[in-house]
């Protein structure tokens, strides 16, 4: 039985590390400008300085590999939340993070013109981990600790409150046009050095993650039994809360604002290893680096030349898996 365990979840890692690099391949290949598969080959593999091969290395090729770190960092924060809360319907998008840190965007903005892309940066994880504390210390308020109901309306609210001093912010600053363009949701304009930038966060949030997937295994099952077998609960909570904040503030400081990724992910992965976390995590990275290829491969294709907002792509197709999860009425962690 272990080896046919083993076997199935090689296969299931195999298939999507293909699908991954196929995903990659996609994006690279399609696109408002008018590209070949031998095209790209020569802008990974060979030094030849064309105008073709220019654009893929300096304007496409650092555009995917962000789609690739935000689609994972973002769903392994959704499994982590998930997991933490006991919540199916957990998401950076749904429990402040993703509206904190584009509210300490905005205002960073706002009064201070001239920052620069580590400031906002800073700005970005501060104003997640705001935000997502706002909402935890909200919707674990009752004796009993978290409740998924409570979070999720704690959530809402929290959000909604954010967004509200985000938009007022950049009314009183005048900077609707810079705030959008940050805030938007998108990955126009990702350069290599943004990427040299956030990537490490990401790195470090995933393998801080991975460390600790097997405690967040035992407290996806309960607190009590996770603190029965002796685990400080309180200190892998808070590892795993900073591991969230350094994975959700570093997707916000390169794509902006994209719910949906960190709620729909996790549950595709975990259908396809189960609800262990050793598997769930790195499924859910991998599943998200895909989802997010092909969702901004579309919204560079389906107008072209002209390009559909990439939170409108993702956000139609995360809103009925959020509607199906909501009806199926049950836990699935």
């Amino acid at each position: 039985m272990k080896h046919k365990n083993a076997r199935f979840y090689i296969a299931a890692f195999t298939s999507a590390v293909f699908l991954l690099l196929c995903s990659l391949w996609t994006a690279l290949v399609f696109g408002a400008a008018d590209t070949s598969m031998l095209d790209v080959w020569a802008a990974l593999a060979w030094d030849v300085k064309t105008d073709t091969v220019t654009m893929i290395r300096e304007i496409r090729l650092p555009r995917e590999i962000a789609a690739i770190f935000t689609g994972a960092a973002l769903s392994a924060a959704g499994a982590i939340m998930q997991g933490m809360t006991r919540n199916p319907l957990a998401d950076p998008g749904l429990l402040g993070l993703t509206a904190g840190a584009n509210t300490a965007l905005v205002l960073t903005l706002g009064m201070i013109p001239a920052a620069g892309y580590f400031t906002l940066t800073a700005a970005s994880f501060i104003g997640a981990a705001l935000g997502v504390l706002l909402v935890f210390s909200i919707g674990a308020r009752r004796k009993g600790g978290y409740s998924p109901l409570r979070l999720v309306l704690a959530g809402a609210a929290v959000s909604a409150f954010l967004y509200g001093i985000s938009e007022g912010a950049s009314l009183y600053f005048k900077i609707s046009k810079e705030a959008s363009m940050w805030t938007a949701g998108g990955l126009i304009g990702s350069t290599w050095e943004q990427l040299g930038l956030m990537v490490p966060f990401i790195v470090i949030g995933l393998v801080l993650s991975l460390i600790l997937s097997r405690q967040l295994t035992i407290l996806s099952l309960s607190e009590e039994v996770a603190a029965g077998l002796g685990q400080k609960t309180a200190a892998i909570k808070a590892l795993l809360l900073l591991s969230v904040i350094l994975l959700a503030g570093a997707a916000v400081a390169l794509a902006g604002n994209l719910a949906f990724v960190g709620l729909m992910v996790p549950h595709i992965a975990r259908m396809a290893v189960g609800a262990n976390y050793r598997y769930i995590l790195p499924m859910s990275a991998l599943a998200g680096g895909s989802f997010m290829l092909l969702a901004d491969t579309l919204a560079r294709t389906i107008n072209a030349p002209y390009e559909t907002p990439l939170y409108a792509i993702v956000s139609l197709l995360g809103l009925p898996f959020f509607l199906y999860i909501v009806h199926r009425g049950r836990k699935t962690i």
